[in-house]
């Protein structure tokens, strides 16, 4: 009996984790128009419509059915499943994939109590796991005792995509974009929060690499994953380079990757973002 590992697309994730763990997609619509995949060409098609769109497009989670269809087709090929949420502060994608999984045996779900990079972070050791031998069981009991140490800081671009979802008034956004501030936000127990404002990418990351620091440091040993939104990653290379003395001695385990719909929507283009295990 082998163990599948079911990840939604809250997460994002190295191509080489991509192809070990099958994906449970949630769905962003631009009026008719449906995006649900986290191939290369998916991103840049929904970065493109969200830079020429009036509009903000709106987001899904996966329903129970779609989980329930999924746990069968497992259950019929005889594999144990871990199922990996986007965080249940941020999404009913968890409470959907309980209520399938009560109809299962051999079929635990996680709720990463993190996304984008962070869950793909926990996806990726989960996958370390299952290479050590570990049973459906254990890996869930390990995702859910490590969860915890995964820390997610982003410095955002713009306050445009958070004004225009709801997040902030009109007038927040006007004022922070008139004094070029660029927010610093977390997510810690599975909520987004606000750790400052910067003015200016450069001050930006001196606050991220404050962060990381006052969180004991990387772990890395662990996964580590960087991500940018928008369609192309100079403001990451930049951010890479301003902070190298985080990742000194240990450049070969920095990953990079685009952040998806899921998230980008909220974010915008222009945004880095930062998943790691604290080392303290």
């Amino acid at each position: 009996m082998s163990v599948r590992i079911i990840v939604d697309t809250g997460a994002d994730m190295r191509d080489e984790i991509l192809d070990q763990v099958q994906i449970m997609p949630l769905i962003v619509r631009f009026g008719d128009r449906e995006l649900t995949g986290c191939s290369p060409a998916d991103k840049r098609a929904f970065y493109e419509l969200l830079l020429s769109s009036e509009t903000l497009p709106t987001t899904s989670q996966a329903t129970p059915d779609m989980f329930a269809r999924a746990f069968e087709e497992a259950r019929r090929a005889g594999d144990e499943v871990v199922a990996i949420t986007i965080s249940s502060g941020l999404s009913g994608t968890y409470q959907s994939a309980c209520l399938a999984a009560a109809e299962f045996d051999n079929v635990f779900v996680v709720d990463s109590l993190t996304a984008t990079v962070g869950e793909g972070a926990l996806a990726e050791y989960a996958t370390v796991c299952r290479a050590q031998g570990m049973t459906a069981a254990e890996i869930a009991a390990r995702l859910t005792e490590r969860r915890g140490d995964i820390h997610v800081v982003a410095l955002l671009d713009t306050l445009k995509y958070l004004e225009r979802g709801g997040r902030i008034s009109k007038a927040a956004a006007i004022a922070g974009g008139l004094l070029n501030l660029k927010p610093v936000i977390a997510i810690e127990s599975g909520v987004v929060v606000p750790l400052g404002r910067a003015r200016g990418s450069r001050q930006g990351n001196n606050l991220l690499c404050e962060k990381i620091r006052l969180s004991g440091g990387v772990d890395f040993s662990m996964p580590l994953l960087l991500g940018y939104t928008g369609l192309d990653d100079a403001l990451l290379k930049k951010y890479i380079a301003d902070s190298r003395a985080l990742w000194e001695g240990h450049e070969d385990a920095l990953h990079c990757v685009q952040v998806g719909s899921v998230i980008g929507v909220h974010g915008g283009p222009g945004a880095v973002v930062c998943a790691y295990f604290a080392a303290g």
